[in-house]
């Protein structure tokens, strides 16, 4: 007979169920806006130091790198040395390295860069499994809530970088280290829950529980469908990001305006977030959700090829696939995963490949543009990718485990 719980019991669980979504999306809120706040104060940095134009353009590329390049390791040691204890040292690597890039000049802008990049891998690929161990049945929820509040936070730090940067004299200085308070806050949130991980696994130690072995997702068909398709819509995402505001000066409208677009084409994904999560709590598997938001990626860049001066409206399209693309990867790591310490093995190998192929991408795309002097070729390409997307997404969202 299961035992009933006093409201004490209760309340208290519902008191620890509030303070780890905080904790969450506290984390969450470090993921994207230390890197997405470079972007526009970009020539101002350029400007202090010196650096040439292919120097500056590591600072984007440096990013997805080390997404990419920490992945396979940070879910290594998450299983061996504990999600909790390695997130906050993901969290820890954030807040230092945020803090070098304002503090040590030149050197500490690329050791700091280095730093903050490694911790926002880790914590990518720790957040999911954390969540399917300690909160199997909210995890859509949960998931759908940090990607939402990722977006958020990258769109406000893009959009407050250079307001920031001119209200004083600390110039892009402010503009980026504004991003310290964030990562410092979430270095102490997290010290109560090492505590409480510190004692599960004392016990543990002292009960040790059998573990069957677990297939690793390198060696399934299914690990790489699902990694594919975090490959291809990361891909488009961080293309368009790159390269739509000189294609969109191309076409006639003014840097103000693509810009203001593009940060539609952000926001915009805010709400596919939020419905995503929804309708991942309804849906018994995620081949449509998956496609369709495929589909919406594929008409968005389908529209821009064919009719730009309708550019804002392919571009809220798009990024309400990409939006919901990104929620459901993000979920695909859990549900495709027997337990967390497969989910851990998952979401390593899908942001390996994923990062490191939309690192990629972008340079790819300023190569196709450059050899055939036209937007055309690059575009074409980059929409046969959305389409593999589409053959992709019924694989991935297949109602199964890696097995």
């Amino acid at each position: 007979m299961a035992q009933l719980q006093t409201p004490s019991a209760r309340a208290s669980t519902a008191s620890n169920s509030l303070f780890f979504l905080f904790i969450i999306l506290l984390t969450a809120a470090n993921l994207r806006a230390p890197i997405t706040s470079t972007g526009p104060i970009l020539e101002d940095i350029r400007a202090a130091f010196g650096l040439s134009a292919s120097a500056a353009g590591l600072l984007n590329f440096i990013p997805l790198m080390l997404f990419a390049l920490i992945a396979p390791i940070a879910s290594m040691l998450g299983n061996r040395a504990g999600l909790e204890k390695s997130l906050w040292v993901a969290v820890c690597l954030i807040m230092l390295g945020s803090l070098l890039r304002i503090s040590a000049g030149e050197p500490g802008l690329w050791l700091g860069t280095l730093l903050l990049s490694s911790g926002i891998a880790a914590a990518n690929v720790l957040l999911p499994p954390l969540i399917k161990r300690d909160f199997k049945h909210h995890t859509a929820k949960y998931i759908g809530l940090y990607a939402s509040t990722m977006a958020i936070t990258a769109s406000i730090a893009s959009g407050v970088a250079v307001p920031l940067a001119q209200i004083s004299n600390a110039g892009w200085h402010l503009s980026v280290g504004v991003w310290v308070i964030p990562a410092l806050v979430a270095v102490f949130a997290w010290l109560p829950l090492l505590k409480t991980a510190h004692r599960q696994q004392r016990q543990s130690v002292a009960c040790p529980a059998k573990s069957a072995p677990l297939k690793s997702p390198w060696r399934s068909a299914l690990g790489w469908q699902v990694s594919l398709f975090m490959a291809l819509q990361s891909m488009v995402f961080y293309t368009l990001i790159d390269w739509y505001t000189p294609y969109a000066q191309s076409q006639g409208f003014s840097q103000e305006n693509a810009g203001w677009q593009l940060f539609i084409y952000q926001a915009v994904s805010i709400f596919a977030n939020l419905a995503c999560m929804s309708a991942l709590k309804k849906l018994k598997d995620q081949r449509l959700i998956g496609f369709t938001a495929s589909l919406a990626i594929f008409i968005g860049l389908a529209g821009l090829l064919m009719l730009p001066a309708c550019a804002l409206i392919w571009l809220v399209i798009a990024g309400l696939g990409a939006g919901a693309s990104m929620v459901t990867c993000l979920s695909l790591f859990n549900l495709r995963a027997t337990d967390h310490r497969q989910a851990a093995q998952l979401s390593g190998m899908a942001q390996c490949v994923g990062y490191g192929i939309a690192a990629l991408g972008p340079l790819f795309f300023g190569m196709l543009h450059q050899a055939s002097q036209s937007w055309t070729l690059p575009l074409s390409v980059l929409l046969a990718m959305s389409a593999l997307q589409m053959v992709l997404a019924p694989l991935a969202g297949r109602a199964k485990h890696i097995e």
